[in-house]
This record gives C-alpha cells, structure tokens and sequence, in this order.
C-alpha cells in the first residue's frame, strides 16, 4: 500500500470543510480500524477507507464518490478505491472483499449511532443498544440515514445489528473526549 495514514489525512483536509462531516469520518476511521484489529486485517488500509470515503461528498455532491475514487485509483489504491465506490450498496458495486463490507456496515450505522448520542445528556456515556434499536425504528429520526444500507452492513460481515451497534457504541466511548461526544462536566 503506497498511501499512507498521514497523506491520506493531507487529502482529506484539502477536500473536506465542515465539522460535521469532518466528525463523521473520523468516527467511520475508527470504527473502520476497529473492525480491521477485529478481523486480524490491514488496519491503515481500513482507517484510509473510513477517513476518505466521504471526502469528495462537500465539494462534488453530484459526482460523490466517483472524485475521491479516481484520486485514489491515480495513486494505485485500488481496493480502497473500490472499498470507497461501493460504500452504498444502492450504486450496484459488488462487495467482493472484507474491506467492501466493513465500510458499508461501518459507515451509515456510526453516522447513526452518533446522532442518537448527540440528544443524549450524557453523549455516548452509558448509550444502551436498545435505545439505538428503538431510534432506527422511528423514520423521523435521522431521517437522511438508509435504514435498510444500516441492516444490510450488518449482514454483509455476518454480525446481529445489536453487535455491530454494541461495537460501534464501543469504538465511540473510547475516543469521545476526542469526538465531542463526552458528557459534559
């Protein structure tokens, strides 16, 4: 793998402006690394997949992700490349590989998990599964977040959603000072 974490971060700086999206990536790189340490796989390639597969999504709504993906097929990332072309099952890429699935179960299921930690008192301290379960049965919740993309990850690296939920609340909590997502003192 020629990218490595640090040039993948220059790239995603220059692509990427708002906190909020800036937050998600962060948090799918780490729920992507997670996954990678879980599966005994290649965690830098992972936490480059979770970091810059929305990256092109502020600047290029249109062409989203079709910019990052030709960037990163430039610079020889193939499997990234096609990781990242794929991350919504809708666009008809085959998931072939393990990293083209644990992006598509990483990526709508944490934007997900951390806006129900965001209109909790206590953020991500303490967040029950349930309650995250109860939250992707209201459609007006999180509206903007494919609930059938959320159940479908799941099934694609053969976990329960409440496991992968469970995992993702996990990686969140041990980075949440990091992500704003603490309890406020």
């Amino acid at each position: 793998m020629a990218l490595n974490i640090q040039e993948a971060r220059n790239i995603f700086d220059e692509m990427t402006e708002t906190y909020s999206l800036r937050r998600h990536a962060r948090t799918v790189e780490l729920v992507m690394t997670a996954l990678a340490k879980h599966f005994g796989a290649d965690e830098e390639q992972y936490a480059i997949t979770g970091l810059l597969h929305d990256a092109d999504y502020e600047k290029y709504p249109e062409e989203h992700p079709n910019i990052i993906v030709a960037k990163l097929e430039e610079m020889g990332e193939v499997e990234v490349a096609h990781a990242i072309a794929g991350h919504y099952t809708k666009w008809n890429v085959p998931r072939e590989s393990l990293l083209d699935k644990c992006i598509v179960a990483a990526d709508e299921l944490t934007g997900f998990v951390v806006a129900a930690a965001l209109i909790r008192p206590t953020k991500i301290e303490g967040m029950a599964v349930k309650s995250v379960i109860k939250k992707l049965k209201n459609p007006k919740f999180a509206a903007k977040v494919d609930r059938d993309e959320v159940y479908k990850g799941a099934e694609l690296i053969g976990w329960d959603i409440k496991d992968l939920i469970q995992f993702i609340i996990q990686v969140l909590e041990e980075h949440k000072e990091a992500l704003d997502l603490a309890s406020p003192q």
